[in-house]
């Protein structure tokens, strides 16, 4: 998949060190902690389709969706990391429109989710320049990586017809 500034391929087996260099940053490390710790990551879940986000061939980062497939409640939910070194440059906008066009068109999905940390003041930026709308709060929805404590999670939803 192509947007104005990003490739989006699946992700393949060469690109699991540099996203497992960009997951051990402190920025993407505080908030998706040890998701590269599991065995077989990024391919161990058949629930997320992955891709790998390229600009200029580089592997930059990594978004994600899921597909609820029950008929009355169909929808997608999706998720995001960037290397922090290409952070306010427009690739996370871009990466996320992206696979938006293509759940809401190729995949036919009405409705797509998004749950960033309500304290992570960019990333809502980004998905409510893309088209994203609060629902509302989900309390002491995260735990921490650190295992601190647990954060609030922000919950986004964006209809068919919204993206902008």
């Amino acid at each position: 998949m192509h947007g104005e500034l990003v490739r989006l391929r699946p992700v393949r087996g060469s690109d699991v060190s540099e996203l497992l260099r960009i997951l051990r940053t402190e920025e993407v490390w505080r908030r998706w902690g040890e998701e590269g710790a599991r065995p077989g990551w990024p391919f161990d879940d058949p629930d997320a389709v992955r891709y790998a986000i390229l600009r200029h061939d580089a592997v930059r980062g990594l978004i994600q969706y899921e597909e609820e497939t029950e008929p009355m409640y169909r929808h997608a939910s999706i998720d995001i990391f960037l290397d922090p070194a290409v952070h306010g440059q427009g690739l996370g906008r871009d990466s996320v429109r992206t696979v938006v066009r293509h759940l809401l068109g190729a995949r036919g999905h009405h409705r797509i989710v998004i749950d960033p940390a309500a304290d992570n003041e960019a990333a809502i930026r980004c998905y409510s320049a893309v088209g994203f709308r609060p629902v509302g709060l989900m309390r002491r929805y995260e735990l921490a990586p650190d295992g601190s404590g647990w954060h609030d999670g922000l919950l986004m939803d964006l209809l068919a017809g919204e993206v902008t």
